[in-house]
């Protein structure tokens, strides 16, 4: 659906800045060569062909456009693409390809060897010196990457989906600073590591590993600055492996893994930014299941402890809270903004988290679930016996994201929040209009604060109350 809106959007656009130029033809003609070309780099290459057709002015300057953007989408067949997105490369261009973008999203039809085509296209890319290149095939493909992509010293941007990845035995890719890769196979574990070690200047990498693949993922780069990792699957399998990170310049990690039994991270700045989805392998989150993964959870949480903000799913939180009933977490002593998502009722595990953020300033909580239907025996459950470090010392400002109905277990966490915050400025509360109509402002207005600075903001209108 998403892909079909894009396609839709860029062909009215497409369709109107063509005719924009077909009606002012003469003004547009007056143009240097380059600013030209610069226009038809903006468009899909079989829109720019059609623009030769304006007059002779225009006949061969999409000839010197610096993009080659192909969708099969964009032909009535994948013989119509295939023929002239060929004739298009077999052009003894001047000018280089800076980027090529192929989106081959039919089925292959018997007889049609568009493997052979694609490759012979890439070949082609890499010699007029192609600094962004994208490919989407189809998984029946099992297209493998050509030998001169793995050595091509212009590569800038590289995005590739569904593709194999042969296991080359050298790899340079010394100006690659972005790589994207999504459900792409590897022969084995070495080629990932060889094609993410062997990019010296590396600095954003994105990767959505097969659902099937079950190998170990090594990201080893002393360039890399984010990574996004996702790796998930409707299926059990008896043994996933992990991932291992190792990037001392990481300050942005994201991380959707529900499969791997392990994740270490072996270095992280202390700046940087953790938002992480993380099951462990487990399909169960309960105490004992949690043990199973103990020292995976440990290594982990230590690896990452570092870090300056963290954002962590409602699972992922209550692995961590299981896991601190077996043992002490580590302190996340850097951690000065905090975006936590829980279950409504495991509202008390948020202070033992707490204990951990010493000197947290920001904090970000959601919950999920029917506060109004919440067993009366978990609700008296909720008694935040503690109270952090942070909140006496750090805690400035606490942006509640759910809803504010107005009823008890929420009017508790805010009490617990107003009456042991010292040094809290500013409270943002979202109200439902229930609320707003009960005395749920007056009952706040009766509450002990501990803050005498604190505001407190109802739907973005700042009241003190």
């Amino acid at each position: 659906m998403v892909v079909g809106r894009r396609n839709a959007d860029y062909q009215a656009f497409s369709k109107k800045l063509r005719q924009k130029l077909e009606e002012e033809d003469d003004m547009i003609s007056q143009l240097p060569d380059p600013l030209i070309c610069q226009i038809l780099y903006h468009l899909p290459t079989k829109e720019a062909v059609k623009t030769s057709v304006l007059s002779t002015r225009w006949r061969n300057l999409w000839l010197s456009v610096h993009s080659v953007d192909l969708s099969s989408w964009d032909f009535q067949n994948l013989n119509d693409f295939v023929s002239f997105s060929d004739s298009l490369f077999d052009y003894n261009r001047v000018s280089c390809i800076h980027r090529v973008k192929l989106s081959i999203e039919e089925r292959v039809k018997a007889g049609l060897d568009v493997v052979s085509y694609v490759k012979s296209w890439i070949d082609s890319g890499v010699k007029h010196k192609i600094q962004h290149l994208h490919v989407r095939c189809p998984p029946e493909f099992c297209y493998e990457l050509p030998p001169s992509l793995y050595i091509c010293d212009t590569l800038v941007i590289l995005e590739l989906y569904k593709m194999n990845m042969v296991n080359a035995e050298f790899v340079s890719l010394p100006r690659l600073k972005t790589l994207t890769l999504e459900d792409c196979w590897y022969s084995n574990e070495s080629t990932f590591e060889r094609l993410v070690s062997s990019c010296p200047v590396l600095e954003e990498l994105k990767v959505d590993i097969a659902w099937n693949d079950t190998k170990v993922f090594k990201v080893k780069s002393k360039s890399l600055k984010r990574l996004g990792l996702v790796r998930v699957s409707p299926f059990k399998f008896d043994f996933v492996s992990g991932v291992v990170v190792d990037a001392p310049l990481l300050c942005d990690l994201s991380i959707n893994d529900h499969v791997s039994e392990s994740f270490s991270v072996n270095s992280l700045r202390s700046n940087a930014k953790l938002d992480v989805s993380m099951y462990f392998g487990l399909r169960c989150f309960d105490e004992e299941s949690v043990s199973s993964r103990r020292n995976s959870i440990r290594s982990f949480l230590l690896g990452v402890s570092s870090v300056r903000e963290m954002i962590i799913c409602p699972r992922t939180f209550k692995i961590i809270y299981e896991y601190s009933k077996l043992e002490p977490l580590p302190r996340f002593d850097c951690v000065s903004r905090l975006c936590v998502t829980l279950c409504v009722t495991n509202l008390e595990w948020l202070s033992t988290f707490l204990e951990s953020c010493p000197n947290l300033k920001a904090l970000i909580l959601d919950w999920n679930g029917n506060a109004k239907k919440m067993p009366i025996n978990k609700m008296s459950g909720i008694s935040f016996a503690s109270v952090p470090k942070c909140l006496l010392s750090s805690l400035e400002f606490v942006d509640v994201k759910s809803t504010i109905f107005g009823y008890a277990v929420e009017m508790k966490v805010v009490r617990y929040l107003l009456e042991n915050s010292r040094i809290l400025k500013k409270l943002t509360l979202y109200l439902h209009y229930h609320a707003i109509q009960d005395d749920f402002v007056m009952r706040l207005r009766e509450i002990k604060r501990g803050s005498d600075e604190c505001r407190v903001v109802f739907n973005g209108l700042v009241k003190t109350v």
